[in-house]
């Protein structure tokens, strides 16, 4: 939902009436991701996708019967079934797309959501997609994990009990509520969207219902340390890429603004000082990402220090000709760091494109990351077979 929101909250402000069609579950290589939306606006105009092309149309259709009829459905679009090969779903994926009214009377909360994605503030919202009695369908909480619900929410707080634990409304039963809260938290503490399987009444191992989790938690970051032209082409990739962007070097003369206007934030400090405040400070995560491209020692090697010993860095990568790499590794040997620890390090940085430009040179890196967070093996898929997508 997040890259159509723009456009959905012009709408809602509005006061106008919206078909969305939610992407919440995927089997083997679906083209969108779960979370992945596409809206019908009452103009007839459709923004966002929920299959790259494959089944737009459909939904379409769809999504003007649930607005007529104001009743949720959730469909299932795959290559094994006939309508859904008939609509294009040739990429042998299969998706399972929740399509719903949306309003200010049917979804009240998402003035809440927005702002809380405009101020960085994690947020997750549960809806039921299924269950066995048709009144549990759309039903639809909000999941903080302070546990604090605004003394302006949008909705009422069914009682104290839910407002203790951060749902802005019950699902139907203390059960239901205790488990969703437990699990979506899960998954916004990773950032991820996911549909959640219960029993009728939330029961771990039962099955029957289903509710899908959006968690907008705050853009994973990207630390780019050393103020050259490579760093702003590694920035202007990690900002497509959905990164929070910074650019931190000791430099002031480099380490500007307007050199780097694709960033989040340029900082002028030392960077392994930058590094372990912005670790201590609690701001560092399991999906933050660190692109050293100084390749100069005095400014590396404390950084790497830093880095290589921060469990939660998801990705450090070092630039660097091998005999930098050589000379650095020696370094941080002498340091005290372990093999373990330097195992971790990604040096030279980049896969094997044989880029040359700042620009390719980005690309690479980013390729990397990507590979590194979806455990791709960056070799050419025509030189593979299997699927595509795990």
């Amino acid at each position: 939902m997040r890259e159509v929101l723009p456009q959905l909250m012009k709408w809602w402000e509005a006061g106008e009436t919206v078909g969305m069609g939610t992407v919440v579950a995927t089997f083997r290589s679906a083209p969108r991701p779960a979370g992945a939306s596409m809206l019908v606006g009452a103009d007839g105009s459709a923004v966002g996708s929920v299959s790259g092309g494959c089944v737009e149309g459909a939904v379409y259709e769809l999504a003007h019967e649930v607005v007529a009829s104001g009743v949720p459905v959730l469909q299932r679009y795959g290559v094994s079934d006939d309508e859904a090969f008939a609509v294009g779903l040739t990429c042998g994926g299969i998706l399972d797309v929740y399509v719903e009214k949306v309003s200010q009377e049917t979804f009240p909360e998402l003035g809440e959501i927005a702002e809380a994605i405009e101020r960085g503030t994690p947020i997750a919202v549960a809806t039921v997609v299924e269950h066995p009695d048709p009144s549990y369908v759309g039903r639809r909480t909000l999941i903080r994990p302070d546990g604090i619900i605004p003394d302006d929410s949008v909705v009422d707080v069914a009682d104290s009990r839910q407002e203790r634990q951060g749902l802005s409304r019950s699902l139907g039963s203390s059960r239901i509520d205790d488990a969703v809260r437990d699990d979506g938290l899960g998954l916004l503490e990773a950032g991820h969207n996911g549909t959640l399987t219960y029993g009728p009444d939330g029961e771990r191992r039962g099955e029957g219902m289903q509710v899908f989790v959006w968690a907008f938690a705050p853009r994973p970051r990207m630390l780019v340390f050393g103020a050259i032209d490579f760093a702003a082409a590694v920035a202007r990739v990690g900002s497509f890429l959905g990164y929070h962007v910074t650019v931190c070097d000791a430099r002031p003369v480099f380490a500007t603004d307007t050199r780097f206007p694709e960033a989040d934030e340029v900082v002028v400090e030392w960077p392994h000082r930058y590094l372990a405040a912005e670790h201590e400070a609690g701001r560092i995560d399991p999906r933050t990402v660190v692109a050293v491209l100084t390749h100069d020692p005095k400014f590396d090697v404390p950084l790497l220090e830093q880095a290589l010993r921060i469990p939660e860095l998801s990705y450090v990568g070092a630039m660097g000709s091998r005999r930098t790499h050589d000379d650095r590794m020696a370094r941080l040997r002498e340091a005290g760091l372990t093999e373990d620890e330097l195992a971790r390090l990604s040096s030279p940085i980049g896969l094997d494109l044989g880029a040359r430009t700042p620009e390719e040179t980005a690309i690479s890196i980013a390729a990397e990351i990507v590979a590194g967070r979806w455990g791709g093996s960056g070799e050419p898929l025509a030189a593979r077979s299997g699927r595509i997508h795990g």
